[in-house]
């Protein structure tokens, strides 16, 4: 197996143990791989090795890389300018950060122009290091405006976790995901990184969105 394939199958394994020990079934959390910064070639490999979803943070960059290929999910995880959002709907299967009214619009508009239902999570803000994301007592509100545009699907909720090593902090913060979540319903609660995705899965993460574990350290030293 290459490298990537080795990382991917023990995650998988580590992520089952996890869930069993929740009482959950293996197989109920999936893996989206943050593909932000990585090459055409490592995400080639990771579709190989059996990646089926990834997320990119970036239009420009996505589109440069999604020409040639292979089939897979692709999640935008970014932050969401207005003025792009004809290009989130032509090259996304799901937008997971809608975290405002103003985008809800723009997406509802451009998703209907292409005829299309596209498929959101409203990005929740659970982090006080976080520049976005809606906070949860407004998220109802944001809720039926996404229901409000004919052409957005809101399948749950994603969030990202405080920039720390105090675990209680990080457990509070996803019960509160999970808490909203399941307020507005969906089938997709998307918590939990490199550093935190136990926690997450305790929390009743169903999805979780990994790039450091699996493609390695990006410049700049991130662990998503």
């Amino acid at each position: 197996m290459s490298g990537f394939a080795e990382r991917l199958a023990a995650l998988r394994e580590e992520i089952d143990a996890e869930t069993a020990a929740c009482g959950r079934p293996p197989g109920s959390v999936r893996i989206l791989g943050v593909s932000k910064r990585q090459s055409a070639t490592a995400i080639a490999e990771a579709l190989v090795a059996g990646l089926d979803a990834i997320g990119e943070n970036y239009v420009q960059e996505a589109k440069e890389k999604f020409d040639g290929l292979a089939p897979v999910e692709k999640h935008f995880i970014g932050h969401i300018q207005t003025n792009k959002a004809k290009q989130l709907v032509a090259l996304f299967d799901v937008v997971q950060s809608l975290d405002r009214v103003d985008a809800a619009v723009a997406l509802g508009k451009a998703a209907a122009a292409a005829g299309r239902v596209l498929p959101v999570l409203l990005q929740l803000n659970i982090s006080p290091s976080e520049r976005f994301g809606c906070p949860p007592p407004e998220a109802p509100a944001l809720a039926e405006a996404i229901h409000a545009q004919p052409a957005l699907r809101l399948d749950g909720v994603m969030a990202i976790g405080p920039v720390t090593e105090d675990r209680a902090a990080i457990r509070e913060a996803f019960a509160l995901a999970a808490k909203t979540f399941a307020r507005l319903g969906g089938s997709t609660l998307s918590i939990g990184m490199s550093g935190d995705w136990r926690e997450a899965i305790r929390a009743g993460s169903t999805m979780v969105r990994i790039g450091t574990a699996l493609f390695g350290r990006r410049p700049g030293n991130e662990h998503v």
